[in-house]
């Protein structure tokens, strides 16, 4: 897998990872959603670089200018709820792509463990399209590695992009193992640690629960 580390480089994203980091103002749940959404954007930026374009001429009222534009078939897929504003900032710049949503879960068990359960899928055809996956906590990688294997019922997809906003070591090296070698992943931040219930160190907290309140 190809890592893509954004925030290895210093520049506004630093803000961003900053706010929502930040428990006083990531309280502000639409200023939450409005950061993740923004992460988002620049990593789909980052990663349009590596996307194939074609020359096709514009008629201005002036005249005629070629420009090089995106020439691929994109699906944005997000895994619900906490998926959904990383969804829309990668919908903001690739506004014609197909999309797809996915909830995957932690399924807890008595001894302190868990299993991944995918339930809602909704998505077109994958076949031969280029696959844009979005999470914002990569935490163990599992949830990322289950949602993937359910979406190939409904076609192989030629590239995998994989979206994060944070992420553990750990779970880098998880996906690393499980997903296709070519795969690449557009990731804002890492972090080196999880504690033993599988949650990023020291992260921000739960992404669903500061975007869209509290859940039983």
């Amino acid at each position: 897998m190809h890592v893509h580390h954004i925030s290895e480089s210093n520049s506004i994203l630093n803000t961003f990872i900053a706010e929502i980091r930040d428990q006083g103002i990531q309280k502000d749940s639409m200023r939450f959603r409005r950061n993740i959404e923004r992460i988002g954007e620049i990593l789909g930026y980052e990663m349009s670089k590596q996307l194939p374009y074609a020359k096709q001429a514009i008629t201005t009222p002036l005249g005629t200018k070629v420009m090089d534009l995106l020439d691929d078939k994109v699906v944005v897929c997000s895994i619900l709820r906490a998926g959904l504003p990383l969804h829309q900032g990668l919908l903001n710049y690739f506004d014609r792509a197909e999309n797809a949503f996915i909830s995957a879960y932690r399924k807890l068990k008595p001894d302190g463990s868990f299993d991944i359960r995918v339930e809602y899928f909704a998505s077109p055809s994958l076949e031969e399209k280029t696959l844009f996956l979005a999470d914002p906590m990569l935490a163990t990688g599992q949830s990322l590695v289950s949602t993937y294997k359910a979406l190939l019922s409904h076609g192989a997809p030629k590239e995998l992009h994989v979206f994060a906003v944070i992420g553990s070591s750990e779970g880098i090296a998880y996906i690393s193992k499980h997903l296709p070698e070519n795969a690449h992943l557009w990731i804002a931040t890492i972090d080196d640690t999880l504690n033993d219930h599988g949650y990023i160190i020291p992260g921000l907290g739960d992404a669903g629960d500061l975007a869209f309140g509290d859940k039983l």
